[in-house]
């Protein structure tokens, strides 16, 4: 008789289902036209309705399965049960048909940390680009990130009436990635992704010194490691505090699956154990190629106002 499922590989085949399931409750709240914003810090750090139905419904749909597992989520919620309609319990059998690498295949539920956003690129998703729009589902152990979903609500949405919406990319370290084409930037040209709202005069410096032959200025982090991972840009720079653990442990998952690397800007791997800081305040430096090429590039000036945790 075959062993059970590891129970990392559960965990990543129910975050599918559950993401599956966040990524329709965010269409449904886009459709009803009532997006409930609430301003938390300001007008660029937005919360809507589907922040706070899809955390609560990927928080106990995961809690409800997974008990000892530690999950923390963006939001900052009023401790309630979740209604039944928001609650997945299903899991994706192709996931738990693949092996789970050795070195993850005896871990415990209490040895994973979970973090979710549950909508990355809340402003653009009240602003309409909806293409920007990522939830957010990583898990890490031992403080590394080693695996990650992600589900993209609105994919194809450009595509007008009829187009099937919405996909789900996801990976595990020692396995690989799925549910996209890995590519790679044309060899030699240097095409830079960096954030549409945040910007300062560092993160233009960090850009500039880059020499990119094209910038690129979207929302939502998980949406520029998807650029990354589909051949759009070759390197994502935010020389900034901003970003934070569940905005960067899926797609760091995905991104280093395939081979790529998410640092900060002096070098310094990012910790994703339940105790950290949340914030990533040595700003973001993520490539699928050529690492070393983008840290040799940081301006002095960056690495001086960032110091590394």
């Amino acid at each position: 008789m075959a062993s059970s499922p590891a129970v990392l590989m559960r965990l990543v085949a129910s975050a599918y289902t559950v993401a599956e399931k966040a990524g329709t409750i965010v269409r449904k709240v886009l459709q009803s036209g009532e997006l409930g914003i609430v301003e938390k810090t300001g007008a660029n750090d937005l919360q809507t309705l589907a922040d706070r139905l899809v955390q609560k419904s990927i928080c106990a749909s995961l809690s409800k399965s997974f008990p000892k597992v530690t999950i923390i989520g963006e939001e900052e919620l009023p401790a309630e049960d979740a209604e039944e309609e928001l609650l997945e319990n299903g899991h994706s059998s192709l996931i738990l048909q693949k092996s789970c690498p050795d070195q993850y295949a005896s871990l415990k539920e209490e040895e994973l940390v979970v973090w979710v956003d549950p909508l990355d690129g809340t402003k653009e998703y009240t602003e309409g680009l909806l293409d920007h729009v990522t939830v957010l589902i990583g898990i890490a152990y031992g403080g590394t990130a080693i695996a990650g979903v992600i589900n993209q609500p609105f994919y194809n949405y450009q595509m007008g009436a009829g187009a099937s919406l919405g996909r789900t990319l996801w990976g595990v370290l020692g396995l690989g990635a799925f549910g996209f084409q890995l590519q790679e930037v044309p060899d030699g040209k240097r095409i830079v992704t960096t954030t549409r709202s945040h910007s300062n005069k560092l993160v233009i410096d960090a850009v500039q010194a880059m020499e990119p032959h094209d910038v690129i200025r979207v929302g939502g982090a998980g949406n520029k490691i998807i650029q990354l991972v589909e051949g759009k840009a070759s390197a994502y720079v935010f020389a900034s505090p901003g970003c934070k653990k569940w905005d960067t442990c899926a797609p760091e998952a995905i991104l280093h699956a395939v081979g790529g690397k998410l640092t900060d800007m002096h070098g310094n791997a990012y910790r994703y154990d339940a105790n950290v800081k949340h914030m990533n305040s040595a700003g973001v430096l993520a490539t699928l190629r050529n690492h070393e090429y983008y840290l040799s590039r940081v301006p002095q000036v960056v690495l001086q106002a960032l110091p590394s945790d």
